[in-house]
């Protein structure tokens, strides 16, 4: 049973509202009635009543719409309120313990620049990523800091009515809006028995880039909020959905205190067949498909262990990726994904492969499509899954960290010393890595790699480049 009457959204334009407002309609038995007392509509822009009533008996009497909301048979009813709308009903709401209050923040610059590059293309939503219209934003300093003002007076009414009448709120913050946990934790604070297995898919992420990338005039941007970077302006935004710890993937020694975390898309085969070496086993004799027991009782059966992982290159291990689960279609590969890609994002490659028609610049060609489908993909811009074989290693070592983090981060391009380093530390025989032939067929990175690819393949791994010092393939091919 809900724990409220109905509820109120506390938010403000471009802070993600929307989304938020999607994902809570998903429950069974709630409803957010848009932005019910928006002074220029009455709920959504497109329609003229809500609930029976009409704008003009709205803002005759406001009370009558909020009366409205929360008596709807059967369902949680709730809407979104901004610091601009109607303030008849703000003082109502806030001293009424029978109204749940979902507060959500973003970072104002962000919030700000996003507002004006709607304004800028007309977009204020996007469910389409092949629609997406493209600008810049023309910052004003002026006008941003009363943007500021604005919301910061706002936010300090909120906050000290709340106090005041001894109320507690539910804070989400915009980067929150990805995680399923923290939606399905505010059903369970909203008293709703209903739970979701994901979030909706409809709306895409519009403006991915660092904030500096969607400014026309960063320079002034720079210089008017000041040079301490308190707004996050050269953050690399992170919209990936967060990742486990994958704990069965993990690898142990048959008796080498030794575990591999193995990163999807990097050299798996090659660093087990080494680590069954150091005990003169095969690789189905490696300890696999552990759960969290058996991991530490593992961990307590090998005082002074070492945990490692081992990092390939972004664009290397996006090959792989590309070659073994888009272009192949053998044995693991993703066949309705590939399907997808060649339907809805225009993916050059035939319908079967081997295909003798299939060139080296073919092969360029749908790589360097596939590299723009996953950065999409990676910002949050399509309804496709975020797979472990193209996500961030950042992310991949986020995760690892819900369990226990590697205590070795290898570069791939350093395996051949470092492992056998490693391994003689632990007063191993220091085995050499073995040679696995490649599986990236037909045509190999080295066949196609170029300095354009290199730069793509930077902006799309911003982040890991950022977090592992990468430079570029061809340095360490």
């Amino acid at each position: 049973m809900a724990r409220f009457e109905y509820f109120v959204v506390l938010a403000e334009m471009r802070t993600g509202s929307n989304f938020l407002e999607t994902n809570l309609n998903s429950f069974d038995g709630v409803t957010c009635h848009g932005e019910a007392f928006n002074p220029h509509f009455i709920g959504y822009p497109t329609q003229d009543a809500l609930l029976g009533l009409t704008r003009a008996e709205r803002d005759s009497d406001p009370m009558r719409l909020l009366s409205l909301i929360k008596r709807q048979p059967g369902e949680l009813g709730g809407f979104r309120y901004f610091h601009d709308h109607d303030p008849r009903v703000l003082d109502f709401l806030l001293d009424d313990p029978a109204c749940a209050k979902i507060i959500l923040t973003r970072n104002p610059l962000d919030s700000y620049v996003s507002w004006k590059i709607a304004q800028a293309t007309g977009q204020w939503k996007l469910t389409n990523v092949q629609k997406r219209k493209a600008a810049k934003a023309q910052f004003d300093a002026d006008e941003f800091a009363a943007h500021v003002e604005a919301l910061q007076s706002f936010q300090v009414t909120v906050l000290n009515r709340l106090q005041i009448t001894g109320q507690t709120p539910f804070y989400v913050a915009y980067e929150d809006l990805q995680s399923v946990d923290v939606m399905n934790g505010l059903a369970q604070w909203l008293g709703i028995d209903a739970r979701l297995e994901g979030l909706s898919k409809n709306l895409k992420r519009q403006n991915p880039q660092p904030l500096v990338e969607k400014v026309a005039n960063p320079g002034q941007m720079v210089e008017a909020v000041g040079r301490l970077d308190q707004f996050n302006l050269t953050r690399t935004p992170n919209f990936e959905p967060r990742r486990g710890a994958a704990v069965p993937s993990y690898v142990a020694a048959r008796e080498a205190p030794l575990m591999y975390l193995p990163v999807k898309g990097g050299p798996e085969r090659q660093v087990e067949a080494w680590l069954a070496s150091l005990d003169g086993v095969s690789r189905g004799d490696l300890h696999r498909k552990m759960n969290q027991k058996d991991l530490r009782e593992w961990m307590r059966a090998h005082p002074g262990h070492r945990r490692f992982t081992v990092l390939p290159h972004p664009l290397e291990r996006a090959h792989h990726a590309f070659c073994t689960k888009i272009l192949s279609t053998g044995l693991g590969h993703f066949g309705q994904l590939r399907r997808s890609l060649r339907k809805n994002f225009d993916l050059p490659i035939p319908e079967e492969m081997p295909d003798p028609g299939y060139s080296a610049a073919d092969h360029r060609k749908a790589f360097s499509v596939f590299l723009d489908f996953v950065k999409a993909n990676l910002a949050g811009q399509t309804a496709l899954r975020v797979d472990a074989f193209w996500c961030t290693q950042s992310q991949i070592l986020q995760g690892f960290s819900e369990f226990a983090l590697p205590d070795l981060v290898i570069r791939a391009q350093d395996a051949a010393t470092d492992l056998p380093a490693l391994a003689e530390r632990l007063g191993c025989a220091p085995k050499p890595l073995p040679d696995v032939p490649s599986a990236d067929t037909p045509y190999d990175l080295a066949d196609i790699y170029d300095d354009a690819l290199e730069a793509q393949i930077a902006d799309v791994y911003q982040r890991d480049y950022i977090m592992f010092g990468f430079g570029p393939w061809g340095q360490a091919a």
